[in-house]
């Protein structure tokens, strides 16, 4: 009995001191930027080479770059509080029971940032419960700006100075509409897409990715992230 009694107190200021942890380093990168990311990291240790990754802040990221993305990977991102039900639901059902497709940029920067390389019921509930941290404790604006600045873009290259400076030889923020579309189109496989020598599949797709943003409303779309907390 004492020993039970314990091993339920031992966990009880367990998990009290691992929710207080989580939710202090959230807080924090509020205002910090990070250095890194935990797949940065996770890439770095596995290829035995440094990535390539520079931070900009948000306010010079291209905003054609900021709407193509929110185009391509989260268009209910200013709509939505980390999860996007909707598209979860229609993921289950086209991809049988997987949720591929279905992560919200919230969700890729919990991951992202946060979280080791893998699939388990465990690291969902953490991606979960950073997704909700993340919401609740930064802006929209926020959540994008870190999400430009650790998504991959290439083999080793993170982030889109990084990526702006090596496949188009300028700056994140001198980006246009048809460079901006080709860096979203390959987020979901940056490995295998190149934005500076686009297959057939990865050119339409920036140009379906163009079309999306002008549906949106464009560049100016993105005014409404100064409007949303």
């Amino acid at each position: 009995m004492l020993i039970l009694r314990w091993i339920l107190r031992a966990t009880f200021w367990l998990s009290f001191t691992l929710l207080i942890g989580t939710f202090a380093v959230v807080l924090c990168l509020r205002w910090v930027d990070p250095p890194g990311s935990a797949m940065i990291i996770a890439w770095e240790m596995e290829s035995g080479r440094s990535a390539t990754h520079i931070w900009q802040p948000f306010e010079k990221l291209s905003p054609q770059l900021q709407i193509a993305v929110i185009a391509s990977e989260d268009q209910k991102f200013l709509e939505h509080f980390g999860f996007d039900f909707q598209s979860i639901k229609s993921a289950l059902t086209e991809n049988k029971g997987r949720l591929r497709g279905a992560s919200t940029i919230s969700q890729q920067v919990a991951k992202n940032l946060f979280l080791w390389n893998g699939r388990s019921y465990l690291r969902k509930a953490f991606e979960a419960w950073y997704t909700l941290l993340i919401e609740m404790l930064w802006t929209k604006q926020r959540i994008l700006e870190i999400y430009l600045n650790i998504a991959e873009f290439g083999e080793g290259v993170y982030g889109a100075q990084a990526a702006a400076q090596i496949f188009f030889g300028n700056s994140s923020y001198d980006l246009d509409a048809r460079q901006s579309a080709l860096l979203a189109a390959v987020l979901p496989n940056p490995k295998n897409m190149l934005a500076a020598r686009p297959s057939d599949y990865v050119s339409k797709r920036a140009t379906d990715i163009v079309k999306m943003v002008w549906q949106m409303g464009g560049p100016s779309y993105i005014k409404k992230l100064d409007e949303s907390y």
